[in-house]
């Protein structure tokens, strides 16, 4: 807390905040910051948890070097205020003490089909206004990316319980092991009396690497890994095979969980990673290694053969990466893991008529998040492809709008 207030007094309390405007969910930051140096924490906090109901959590996971902190003035000579400290610290607390009231019940009933963040953030949002939510969770418990795809080391689960408590004060019901899809349909739960459904279900089918050996046994997908990685014994020497945030958290995972040596391969250099440069930074120092301007051609049993790449400039200016086959090399290790993107899984599509999908499997919506069936809403991952937790809340805010507008029809 002493260090937050450092950090706090740090901040010159700008009228036309860069922070703010570089922050996707427009959270007021020199207010907060204002009303934390006051001693205003529960105020703070209730303006925070408005605004963005996973403040605890984007705190946390943000990829703040390019929003909030990134752009905070002070960071142009110095060190930058890093804000997201004291809005963890804020928003964990409010989470915590707050008891939320449930309100006036309106009759209307409305499903909700995966509880990652767009899920928890349009479910909050709808039972805050009065609407009876059920939440239909495939796994035990819900968060879906948050539980599933980022390690606990980086993310305290305790944070997701938190919101859980919250959403049942409201009256929300979870039902946990439920994949809607190819038994319920949501043909059945519209015929079972819910008005709407949104569906953020993410992406949760990894793309495949398209090369010989793929299918062996010592070869695994990142995302499904990330799902239980005390239930895999990957050896002493681990190839990751990517350089998204995914890569990175599966990398560190593998060193966390005992494997020595852990490599990741790309086929470019550290510029062109999606991975956030905070992230390739905490595993570097965690002791991941980096083989950089490297392509997978083959798997076989002893390890993953790769062959050198390079970029060569085009007369127009732009770059084109090409791979050198005379520089074929085998690197043994004992497990590769696959982490070059994901792709949504189409179980709702296939047993449910209507839905349209655009390229790559992802659901089409309009700019509302209304799908191609009337009252069916959706949005995050699946309709956007692997994005930030941020920019899933701030779909989430703007299509439970929708919903509500869609919904009040319903009202008796």
């Amino acid at each position: 807390m002493l260090n937050n207030l450092i950090e706090a007094n740090k901040c010159l309390i700008c009228k036309n905040a860069r922070c703010q405007k570089n922050c996707p969910i427009d959270t007021p930051i020199p207010q907060i910051i204002s009303l934390y140096k006051e001693g205003k924490y529960e105020e703070a906090g209730k303006i925070l948890f408005e605004n963005n109901p996973l403040s605890s959590i984007c705190a946390i996971v943000c990829p703040h070097e390019n929003q909030c902190r990134g752009f905070c003035i002070k960071g142009i000579k110095g060190e930058p205020v890093h804000f997201h400290d004291i809005e963890y610290e804020i928003s964990t607390k409010y989470l915590e003490n707050v008891k939320l009231q449930k309100p006036k019940q309106n009759g209307v009933k409305v499903a909700i089909v995966g509880s990652g963040p767009a899920g928890i953030t349009v479910a909050l949002n709808l039972a805050l206004r009065g609407y009876s939510v059920t939440i239909f969770e495939k796994n035990e418990k819900i968060g879906g990316v948050l539980n599933y795809g980022i390690p606990s080391f980086r993310l305290p689960r305790f944070n997701i319980d938190l919101l859980e408590k919250r959403l049942k004060e409201l009256g929300v019901k979870i039902k946990i092991n439920s994949l809607i899809g190819p038994v319920i349909t949501l043909n059945k739960l519209l015929e079972d009396g819910y008005k709407s459904i949104f569906i953020g279900t993410g992406v949760w089918n990894p793309r495949r690497l398209d090369i010989k050996g793929e299918t062996f046994g010592h070869v695994h997908y990142a995302i499904d890994y990330l799902k239980s990685p005390n239930r895999y014994d990957l050896g002493n020497k681990v190839i990751v095979i990517g350089a998204g945030n995914v890569a990175m958290d599966a990398a560190r995972t593998a060193k966390h969980f005992g494997s020595n040596e852990v490599y990741v391969a790309y086929r470019r250099g550290f510029e062109d990673m999606t991975a956030t440069k905070h992230e390739v930074s905490e595993a570097k120092e965690e002791g991941v290694l980096f083989d950089l301007f490297k392509s997978p051609v083959e798997i076989v049993d002893e390890g993953i053969i790769l062959e050198d790449t390079k970029k060569v400039l085009n007369e127009n200016g732009s770059y084109s990466l090409v791979s050198l086959t005379d520089s074929r090399k085998l690197y043994e290790c004992d497990s590769i893991l696959v982490a070059i993107s994901q792709l949504p899984k189409n179980t709702i599509v296939i047993n449910n008529k209507g839905l349209d999908v655009k390229n790559g499997g992802l659901l089409l919506t309009d700019e509302f998040g209304q799908t191609t069936r009337e009252g069916i809403y959706a949005c995050g991952d699946v309709t956007n492809g692997a994005k930030t937790v941020i920019q899933a809340v701030v779909d989430g805010k703007k299509v439970c709008e929708s919903m509500d507008k869609y919904l009040k029809q319903f009202i008796i």
